[in-house]
């Protein structure tokens, strides 16, 4: 025999609180002592500290990170990125590209796309998508000898470098612009790398752009009192130079 629904919990505001405990206590409970008890407890943020990919990644190309997102061009078409970055340096390696649904064997030679001519890393790091479980994707890093190594399920934190990326590729650029179609969308995806690793310094390497992370040498720092700008992305991005 089915049990009868029980009914849904009431949902009291601070002002139908105040009113039903103050006759019962004798004397008035203002609402914001109400609501200040009623609410819950905020989580402390735990120590802040490397990432687990961090003490892998102890050398310049010895851990790149992989992950897909999608675009909409302005025709409304989907398009599929995948982007790898090198963990050490923080620099874009490359991105891979795909119009319309994708698979393992579209997976593979967008990566291949992206890493083509940069000699392979020890590790590469990926998220539990499907997509890289396919028995192509697997072979493929076999065959280039590259060891895979797997973020924690259903948590985007663990692999955060790359995640990070997508959100700054999102917000800073995508967010901003048009494409039309693939190829107009590697133009321009191409020279935000260049922006990216070339010219856009990062706190969490102490200042330095990827590529000085990786060995290129400082520019000459620009004078207060003389100094020109720099436009990246068709102008989207204007830098400080010296003049």
């Amino acid at each position: 025999m089915a049990s009868a629904p029980s009914p849904p919990s009431p949902c009291y505001s601070s002002t139908s609180c105040s009113s039903v405990i103050a006759p019962g206590n004798g004397r008035p409970i203002s609402r914001p002592s109400i609501a200040s008890s009623s609410a819950s407890p905020r989580r402390k943020p735990g120590p802040k500290g490397p990432s687990w990919l961090t003490f892998i990644a102890q050398a310049k190309d010895s851990l790149w990170s992989v992950d897909l997102f999608r675009c909409e061009s302005i025709l409304l078409d989907s398009h599929w990125v995948l982007v790898v970055i090198d963990v050490f340096t923080r620099r874009i390696i490359g991105f891979g590209i795909e119009r319309g649904s994708i698979d393992g064997v579209s997976v593979c030679r967008m990566f291949n796309h992206a890493v083509a001519g940069r000699p392979p890393p020890k590790y590469v790091s990926t998220d539990h998508d499907p997509l890289f479980r396919f028995h192509r994707w697997l072979a493929n890093l076999r065959i280039r000898e590259i060891e895979e190594v797997k973020s924690v399920p259903y948590a985007p934190v663990s692999h955060p470098f790359v995640e990070r990326l997508i959100g700054t590729i999102r917000r800073e650029y995508l967010d901003r612009v048009f494409f039309w179609n693939a190829v107009d969308l590697a133009r321009k995806l191409e020279a935000f790398q260049d922006y990216y690793n070339d010219h856009r310094v990062h706190r969490a390497i102490a200042g330095l752009t990827p590529a000085q992370r990786a060995g290129a040498l400082r520019p000459a720092p620009a004078a207060l009192d003389h100094y020109g700008w720099q436009r990246h992305c068709r102008g989207l991005f204007e830098l400080p130079i010296a003049a």
